[in-house]
């Protein structure tokens, strides 16, 4: 049985993931804060499987994947942590609580979904888990600092996991695009350098695409267009100082 529990749903990259997979025969299940646009999907995909959720909720983490689990014969073949925020602006003048729910969803709400999901990926054939990573996490941006810091931190776990669950046959990977088209880019107020130098150019259904490459050809890291292609191969192999010297460039003012 091909099945799949995604958070953050409801909307963007989540929503679209779930349109793909849902209409290539994969039974989906739906996880989000925001249950009125998370039934409104699960009514699109023919009463998909769906429950409102809070990642950062441990005990609420832990009831909703032993609920989708159960109710497919206790497998969970995929497990896309999609689930994420995002606060554009100079670092100093973000509020320190703004910083900790960023940290509190994008961190703590990956190792919640991941540790509760263990039970079920390891008694299933092919298990996958799939990270929402980012550009990013290649190296700190200017005027995303806490949320790069996020995406190192979901980089260094994917590369942990998949390490230490070889054993049981499970994959960890992660995926890692520049700027997606999407809510959580387009709402923002604050509009840093670095998103007008390389601009928006990849819609929810590109990173949705990639997550359907992933779970069929999985990789440690997926970096997601052309252009951050080039910067994360050159990253593996430039000197330190260019990387910043590049990365200097992008956030200029």
């Amino acid at each position: 049985m091909n099945n799949i529990l995604i958070t953050g749903a409801a909307s963007g990259i989540g929503a679209a993931t779930a349109r793909i997979f849902h209409k290539r025969g994969w039974k989906v299940g739906l996880l989000d804060v925001n249950e009125a646009a998370l039934s409104q999907l699960a009514a699109e995909l023919n009463g998909a499987w769906h429950q409102p959720l809070d990642v950062t909720d441990l005990e609420a983490v832990q009831d909703a994947v032993k609920l989708f689990a159960e109710a497919h014969d206790g497998q969970l073949r995929l497990l896309f942590n999609c689930a994420g925020i995002l606060r554009f602006g100079y670092f100093a003048e973000i509020e320190p609580a703004a910083h900790a729910q960023l940290l509190q969803v994008n961190v703590q709400g990956v190792i919640n979904m991941t540790h509760a999901a263990f039970t079920y990926l390891k008694q299933t054939s092919d298990a996958q888990v799939i990270n929402m990573g980012s550009a990013s996490g290649l190296y700190g941006v200017q005027h995303m600092a806490t949320y790069s810091a996020s995406k190192f931190a979901v980089r260094g776990l994917t590369e942990a996991l998949n390490l230490e669950w070889e054993r049981y046959g499970i994959s960890v990977g992660d995926l890692m695009p520049p700027f997606v088209n999407t809510p959580m880019v387009t709402s923002q107020t604050f509009s840093p350098p670095v998103l007008k130098r390389l601009g928006v150019n990849l819609a929810a259904e590109d990173i949705a695409e990639a997550c359907w490459q992933q779970a069929h050809q999985p990789r440690v890291h997926r970096p997601v267009s052309l252009q951050f292609k080039l910067l994360y191969w050159s990253g593996q192999i430039s000197p330190v100082w260019l990387t910043r010297l590049v990365m200097r460039w992008l956030g200029r003012d």
